[in-house]
């Protein structure tokens, strides 16, 4: 288990196609917290060993800003991991179709690169995707796995392992969706993060999706173009009207606690319990001031 950070935890995690060097090297420009440099479905069969060389030799010189990440392939392990540059420039690892085996087999390999590269034990990180029936019902022991720092659905292939046919707005994945994030909770891990948004040209359909996220315990989500960097930014930083509520919130808190007064108020007369006061934490505990992003209107085609 990673304890988690909230203050410097991604919002954003923009995909970028290992085989497409053009790519990578003008993404740590795009405004997202991480970037996946990405071995798996952006990348064509015939091109994933090419793809391997490509990012190793972009990792040995990563530009510093946000972080890196590099996603695998689960049928490929143990290739992929060594053929990644496992070295300070390396956040961690996106592990798809994550089970307990599989998470055992990547600690062990990533173990011996650590080691080779003269890097502290498990500094390099996981997060790992719950794509199948399998890993679902495994989620609490891949969220206590070794390195995992958060977890992610997979909502499209685990709705083909279902035979869910979602709706627009995915209903019948709401539920599945609940059952990480309280795996995650249970865990004291970060907030999971939440799936790609496909429609990447449906700005209000974006802004929708993310915001249900929010409001469902997520606290990230992956995107598959750089236009959709901002909006997610946005939705998963605090306003600063949030910001100064959760703080006077903890003040009024704080204050009766002084007094000895054993009740706390709100500004608007509701009772501040612990529950209250937890959340008011959680809510500064994200607060990062201004995002720093680029609107999409002021983004090139990455």
């Amino acid at each position: 288990m990673v304890s988690p950070e909230t203050s410097s935890a991604p919002r954003s995690y923009l995909y970028v196609p290992g085989d497409r060097p053009d790519r990578m090297a003008s993404s740590a420009g795009r405004g997202a917290d991480a970037l996946i440099l990405d071995l798996e479905d952006a990348v064509p069969a015939p091109a994933k060993a090419a793809a391997r060389g490509h990012v190793r030799t972009f990792l040995a010189g990563a530009p510093e800003g946000p972080q890196w990440w590099v996603r695998i392939n689960a049928e490929s392990l143990a290739e992929d991991v060594a053929d990644v540059t496992v070295g300070p420039q390396l956040s961690g690892i996106v592990l798809p179709k994550a089970d307990p085996a599989l998470l055992a087999e990547l600690d062990r390999r990533l173990s011996s690169a650590e080691a080779a590269a003269g890097l502290p034990a498990r500094s390099v990180r996981v997060l790992a995707l719950i794509e199948s029936a399998r890993g679902l019902l495994a989620a609490p022991r891949i969220t206590t796995a070794p390195r995992v720092d958060r977890v992610g659905l997979g909502e499209a292939d685990l709705a083909a392992e279902l035979g869910l046919q979602p709706g627009p707005d995915r209903e019948e994945l709401w539920p599945l969706r609940s059952q990480i994030v309280v795996a995650s909770a249970a865990a004291g891990i970060l907030p999971p993060v939440g799936p790609v948004e496909t429609a990447v040209r449906d700005h209000e359909r974006l802004v929708r999706t993310t915001a249900l996220l929010v409001r469902q315990g997520f606290r990230a989500r992956t995107a598959i173009h750089p236009d959709q960097v901002a909006v997610v930014n946005e939705a998963f930083t605090p306003s600063a009207e949030q910001v100064a509520a959760a703080r006077d919130v903890l003040d009024r808190l704080a204050a009766a606690q002084e007094r000895s007064a054993g009740v706390a108020l709100t500004a608007d007369g509701r009772f501040i319990d612990e529950a209250v006061a937890r959340s008011a934490r959680e809510v500064v505990g994200r607060d990062r001031g201004t995002t720093g992003t680029t609107r999409p209107d002021q983004q090139e085609e990455l």
